[in-house]
């Protein structure tokens, strides 16, 4: 699995941390890789904070290749959560180079960095030849592997805040992110360094790099359009990204409507025509009339199609001005909005 497959995944859910690795379904693993064994340097660490703690990893492997190119082959082990309640689902070691034997049978050594939000159980769970985070369409080669136990304690969390709270469709915003103690609340009184990105950086690594301030704030000002993809602050430990918060902009879009008549007899049906500047198309659109002083009811229903309009029907129920709008319930990541209203008289 590579880093792209694995994060573009991962960022469709919420406020989820997790990194690259483990067993995943094995659609293609590289034939050429045979692990004979995995050992790890400790088999239980602790690590609290923004600290990270390193152990040795050792691979037993070879590599069937005669091709030059292939003789400084490196390789990642990947370790699986089997327990515990961290934030990261997988880990993986640094790069693993070749220490000794040859590359059909060989000894790959390196480190393994483990950080505060991978408390709990881990096991070896599979080997991957390099490189790492590029799409090759190989997947790691499984491995039952030894165990680690991790005992994190003040672990980092990421949180936002948008602003301004609703983004109305083609106004900038900002997102104020913040790293703080998950324990505590407190922040850790450090400049921290991470990534921030929009889209593609989200799903496949990278962004620009930043430095919060010593209360682990930092802001960002967002172009519109920005709010159109993942927004996202990522934390990295060698190699794998250890905190990722992903900012869930929520937005205002713009409806407009116009009766193709104001008037009509009354049970003669009316055309209301309009656009929707924002969500995406199939969302549902509603044209509702006024009952009383206040209480307004649906009384006809749409999709919105593909070029942005739609069209609703009104039928004038009584003699008068009958007032109307056209609501678009909260679709994806858009909040409710109207038009404004307008009347149609009934004859």
């Amino acid at each position: 699995m590579t880093i792209r497959r694995f994060l573009a995944g991962l960022l469709t859910a919420p406020l989820v941390v997790a990194v690259l690795g483990g067993t995943p379904a094995q659609a293609a693993p590289d034939d050429k890789l045979s692990i004979s064994d995995v050992t790890l340097s400790q088999a239980a660490v602790s690590v609290s904070g923004l600290a990270t703690t390193t152990i040795d990893v050792t691979v037993k492997a070879g590599y069937n290749s005669d091709h030059p190119d292939d003789e400084d082959t490196t390789l990642y082990v990947y370790l699986v959560r089997t327990g515990g309640t961290g934030h990261l689902d997988h880990v993986a070691s640094t790069e693993l180079k070749r220490t000794a034997g040859t590359l059909k049978n060989g000894t790959w050594k390196g480190p393994l960095n483990i950080v505060s939000t991978a408390n709990g159980t881990w096991k070896v769970g599979s080997v991957g030849a390099g490189p790492y985070g590029i799409d090759i369409g190989i997947d790691p080669t499984p491995f039952d592997g030894p165990t680690l136990q991790v005992t994190g304690t003040h672990a980092p969390q990421i949180t936002y805040t948008v602003t301004p709270k609703t983004v109305p469709v083609g106004k900038p915003y900002s997102i104020k992110w913040t790293v703080s103690d998950s324990t505590t609340g407190k922040p850790f009184g450090t400049p921290i360094t991470a990534w921030v990105g929009i889209d593609s950086p989200c799903a496949e690594g990278g962004g620009q790099k930043i430095q919060t301030d010593t209360a682990g704030n930092y802001t960002k000002s967002y172009q519109a359009s920005d709010a159109n993809w993942l927004n996202c602050f990522l934390r990295y430990t060698d190699p794998y990204p250890s905190g990722i918060g992903q900012a869930k902009v929520m937005r205002l879009a713009g409806v407009s409507a116009t009766p193709a008549k104001t008037s009509a007899k009354v049970g003669t049906n009316v055309a209301v025509n309009g656009s929707v500047t924002g969500p995406p198309a199939r969302c549902a659109i509603n044209l509702q009339r006024l009952y009383g002083a206040s209480q307004w009811r649906t009384v006809n229903s749409a999709r919105v199609r593909d070029s942005g309009r739609y069209t609703l029907t009104a039928t004038p129920a009584y003699k008068g001005k009958i007032p109307y709008r056209v609501l678009l319930p909260a679709c994806y990541r858009f909040v409710t909005a109207s038009s404004k209203p307008f009347t149609i008289t009934g004859l």
